[in-house]
């Protein structure tokens, strides 16, 4: 009641700032699957948020208006097919995404008094709320589904250790065969419930691990890998070392053939492909020209290829690539680990 009497009676209350078009970006691809989306659509999004000069995103309908052809559109996405193009951009309109607002003719245009027929980009940033709850959903979900799956991984192996079952027991057979494929918690859950019981111990309880407190422009935690056989590696880890071989890092680094599937393994290709990706990617110009210079088109391209391959876990693309420039003035880049850790298992903070 004290605050109430405090406020100004009739005074408009500031009004909340505009949401961040990549954060908005990164939890609408957490929660893709929720939103039946999938990478090439959420890659037309980024190019049509791309044009959006703004990082802050208006809510008011009609303030967020794009205009790209699908030609241009087409050639931000690195020659994806029109066909193609057009498929995704009516999956983000039926989802809600973005609205259309055709003319007449149904081209795509601004006028000077700013009435403008295009994509409007404004139903994200009235989703705003709705996409990070959706996010943190699917983060949890995915926790979850992580641990129930190492519990599961544990119990069989316990079992089949002490004895109390033989490796071909029809249940640990369902139970290896389910760690193999994409499982719900509730077929995990009902295995568990079936063979936990058959344990001489029960397994401890899983204990919460502390969290980090590190941004994410502040760290490579994203790229680097938690594959155990690098870490128990004896050798020391790499510091600012040279890109590897063009052929270990397309191994690695697969995403780019969702765009350029016909790409030469030469590193003059994959230069030209980091050129054309980084806007993309919500790389701004001179950003990328800093990594060209600090990094040299070597190292700059094989960063945004791990970048590429990561994209989803990182919302701040022109931070983290600040940041990792930062590393390599100092010494304190390891680019043979974040090639490697393009195949590890992916973390999610």
């Amino acid at each position: 009641m004290k605050h109430m009497s405090r406020m100004a009676f009739g005074q408009p209350q500031p009004a909340a700032p505009s949401p961040d078009k990549w954060a908005l970006l990164g939890a609408l691809t957490e929660a893709a699957e929720d939103f039946g989306l999938n990478h090439r659509s959420l890659g037309v999004l980024r190019a049509l948020l791309s044009f959006f000069p703004d990082r802050a995103l208006p809510d008011a309908p009609g303030a967020a208006v794009v205009f790209p052809s699908n030609a241009t559109l087409s050639q931000r996405l690195n020659g994806m097919p029109e066909s193609t193009l057009r498929r995704h951009l009516a999956t983000l309109v039926a989802c809600g995404i973005v609205s259309r607002q055709d003319s007449p003719n149904r081209k795509r245009f601004a006028r000077r008094r700013g009435l403008a027929f295009g994509f409007d980009l404004s139903p994200l940033a009235r989703a705003a709320t709705a996409l990070h709850q959706a996010a943190e959903t699917a983060r949890t979900r995915r926790e979850t589904l992580a641990a129930l799956r190492d519990r599961l991984a544990l119990v069989r192996a316990r079992l089949i250790a002490d004895h109390a079952a033989d490796a071909t027991d029809p249940l640990l057979e369902t139970a290896r065969l389910t760690l193999r494929r994409k499982a719900s918690v509730e077929d995990l859950t009902a295995l568990l419930d079936r063979l936990e019981p058959r344990l001489s111990h029960p397994v401890p309880e899983p204990v919460s691990a502390p969290e980090m407190s590190a941004s994410d422009s502040e760290t490579e935690r994203h790229i680097q890998s938690t594959n155990k056989k690098i870490l128990v590696s004896s050798a020391p880890p790499e510091t600012n070392a040279e890109p590897p071989a063009v052929g270990e890092l397309l191994a690695h680094c697969k995403e780019y053939k969702s765009y350029f599937p016909e790409t030469i393994p030469t590193w003059h290709s994959v230069i030209g492909i980091a050129g054309r990706l980084h806007q993309m990617l919500g790389i701004a110009p001179p950003i990328y020209q800093l990594a060209l210079r600090t990094l040299g088109p070597e190292r700059t391209a094989t960063v945004v290829l791990c970048m590429l391959e990561k994209s989803h876990q990182i919302r701040n693309p022109g931070g983290y690539l600040r940041a990792l420039v930062k590393r390599a003035e100092t010494g304190q880049l390891n680019l043979r680990g974040m090639v490697l850790g393009c195949s590890g298992p992916k973390i999610v903070s």
